[in-house]
């Protein structure tokens, strides 16, 4: 899956979590800023990893500000995994 995909990805789940739609997300865009909070997060997280079939490491989730910081922790286990 390449940085698009993950992107929309990202989007859509976060619309589905949150019920609300995200237009326009960069991978530079700060996630609290979208008015997601730790736990919607958390979910968020969740549903990417099962529909990606991978685990993050809650290690790897401290500290993530912006989406790109996200999609990294994501493909650094989508690699691991292959």
């Amino acid at each position: 899956m390449n940085r698009t995909e993950l992107l929309a990805l990202f989007e859509a789940t976060a619309t589905e979590v949150v019920e609300k739609p995200f237009k326009n997300i960069s991978e530079g865009t700060v996630i609290s800023e979208l008015g997601i909070d730790s736990l919607g997060m958390l979910e968020i997280v969740g549903a990417m990893e099962r529909k990606l079939k991978i685990q993050i490491p809650d290690e790897s989730l401290a500290g993530l500000q912006t989406v790109k910081d996200l999609l990294e922790a994501v493909e650094k286990r989508i690699t691991a995994s292959a």
